[in-house]
């Protein structure tokens, strides 16, 4: 395995991981997407919108990944510094993680954990935009597409702009088979996943936080990032 240090590092500082692996060719298999964004979905009719007859294929499928001793990690770069999603293929613990990381942090820093036990959301909807259309080169891609849809997940925001409709159809079209991507994308954006959308705010030290009671970025809550950390947190994701 040939990975760089850089844009996809072997190991993540402070974060106690497997055997990394970087493959941005799953990126090009729609039944990754399918098992990728089932989290999303909260509701019959949204599973049937996004799995269609494609349900024991995505299954397979993501049985087949997780079933790796390696785990899948895909890089975004952001405005300072890079996010990391890492496919936690632990027997008894699988799941994804959100990470972000800087080159002068000791540690990354843990956003959102997609899995039985969900945490986050870790991005608002401008966070998440700007990742995905940066244009920024040394990420597992640079399709904005794929990025929009690699940090969905991590994604909850009860103040989304018309176009974001618009903008998640473009990308279930362009990344996934999905039959009907205009209903698809509008149930996403309504339901945002097991913690449901959330409010974000500027807080009067600079901080963007929002109020979701599983969230990392919320000071409410009890295991919430310190406020230097959330500070830095804040910059790195800047729009």
């Amino acid at each position: 395995m040939t990975i760089s240090a850089d844009m996809h590092p072997d190991q993540i500082p402070g974060y106690d991981g497997g055997l990394l692996a970087h493959l941005p060719e799953l990126l090009d298999e729609p039944l990754f997407w399918l098992g990728h964004l089932a989290s999303c979905v909260e509701s019959e009719e949204a599973e049937e919108l996004l799995f269609g007859a494609d349900y024991d294929a995505a299954e397979d499928f993501h049985r087949e990944m997780s079933g790796r001793v390696e785990w899948p990690t895909f890089t975004v770069p952001v405005n300072a510094g890079r996010l990391h999603i890492v496919y936690r293929n632990l027997e008894g613990d699988a799941g994804t993680d959100y990470l972000l990381h800087h080159p002068d942090w000791d540690r990354a820093e843990l956003l959102a954990l997609d899995d039985g036990h969900f945490m986050g959301p870790g991005l608002s909807w401008p966070e998440l935009s700007a990742a995905a259309d940066n244009g920024l080169s040394g990420g597992s891609t640079i399709d904005p597409d794929s990025r929009l849809l690699l940090l969905l997940p991590a994604f909850g925001d009860a103040t989304v702009p018309a176009v974001a409709v618009e903008r998640l159809v473009a990308a279930l079209r362009a990344r996934t088979a999905v039959e009907d991507p205009e209903l698809l994308a509008a149930a996403l954006l309504e339901g945002q996943g097991p913690c449901g959308p959330t409010h974000w705010t500027m807080n009067r030290d600079g901080q963007r936080v929002n109020d979701g009671r599983y969230s990392f970025r919320n000071p409410a809550n009890g295991f919430a990032l310190s406020a230097d950390r959330l500070a830095r947190v804040t910059t790195a994701l800047a729009p």
